[in-house]
């Protein structure tokens, strides 16, 4: 039934941006159209990037280079569980394509 299928669903209230750059803007932008709060992660040297000040909360997640931050799936996990985060949207690129950080999430 009806009353069933809405009973059954989950809400996602905040999402976990795990890119950078034009990619977190369009997606941050959208979330904030739809309501949904927002967290971005980034490296040390994007601390003052567009992006970053866009997002509800931002967590540092490492040094520039991107094994090391933005591919590293333990450290999004790990900043989406401390923000509460419900979901992390992989953007393009980094992580879309990587099953080994879906079986991660």
């Amino acid at each position: 039934t009806r009353k069933r299928m809405e009973a059954g669903k989950r809400t996602i209230n905040k999402v976990l941006v795990a890119n950078r750059g034009e990619i977190a803007v369009r997606v941050l932008g959208t979330c904030r159209r739809m309501g949904i709060s927002t967290v971005a992660v980034y490296s040390e040297p994007d601390r003052d990037a567009p992006f970053v000040k866009m997002a509800d909360e931002s967590v540092c997640i490492g040094p520039a280079l991107a094994s090391e931050s933005y591919l590293c799936g333990p450290k999004l996990i790990q900043a989406a569980k401390r923000t509460g985060a419900q979901a992390i949207h992989p953007g393009y690129g980094f992580l879309s394509e990587n099953d080994g950080f879906a079986q991660l999430c």
